[in-house]
């Protein structure tokens, strides 16, 4: 009975698909800071008007927080993520993405609050209305769904999954498949949404958002 349930949830973690889309205008890079003699993450984060939570969750590649050194290049957010927003497991999601960015020398997605709020919408649509597919019944396609919510954007993308049950196997998930590791690692992308269900018909379903603004 044991090894039946272990094969069903197996064959969950299979379904997942990406889906992109290009628009046509530009956003402004991600600003950058190279660290100063003296300086610390608190003072810097300071100096710029923001959270050293904030400052540090802008740069992952940062392992200790307490030793950074002279001329180390710090990415700065234009805007304070709005971490608080996410459960423990969607921010996992996003620190886990980030991570995979900094691997490949990429600036850090930072949190959009209201992206995430659609991203977690999408989940809970595909529960409740036991579908899986980018194609929602009832909000249309990502894009027209982040419209619907006037989410601003000029290039988006989604990654959706079912049935993970830990954010470290449904980003490795992604990873492991062309299509969702090409938003993951697109460079174009600033900003990014996570929104998880549980219940239903796989027990959990993911969704990642993707803009450019």
């Amino acid at each position: 009975m044991k090894s039946t349930k272990f094969v069903a949830i197996t064959a969950c973690l299979m379904m997942i698909l990406s889906v992109f889309a290009w628009g046509n205008t530009h956003a402004a890079q991600a600003g950058k800071y190279v660290v100063k003699s003296g300086e610390t993450l608190s003072g810097i984060a300071e100096k710029l008007g923001i959270t050293r939570d904030a400052l540090a969750q802008a740069n992952p590649q940062v392992q200790n927080p307490d030793r950074i050194q002279v001329g180390q290049v710090l990415h700065t957010p234009s805007t304070q993520p709005k971490q608080e927003t996410l459960t423990a497991f969607e921010q996992e999601v996003v620190r886990l993405t980030n991570a995979e960015r900094q691997k490949k020398g990429l600036s850090p997605l930072q949190v959009d609050a209201g992206l995430s709020k659609v991203a977690r919408l999408k989940s809970e649509d595909m529960r409740d209305k036991n579908y899986f597919s980018h194609q929602s019944p009832t909000y249309g396609s990502p894009f027209d769904m982040m419209q619907k919510f006037n989410i601003q954007f000029s290039q988006a993308g989604e990654n959706i999954a079912a049935g993970y049950p830990t954010p470290e196997k449904v980003v490795q998930g992604w990873m492991n498949s062309e299509g969702h590791r090409a938003n993951i690692l697109n460079p174009d992308f600033t900003h990014i949404g996570v929104g998880v269900a549980k219940g239903g018909s796989y027990g959990e379903y993911e969704t990642q958002m993707f803009i450019k603004k």
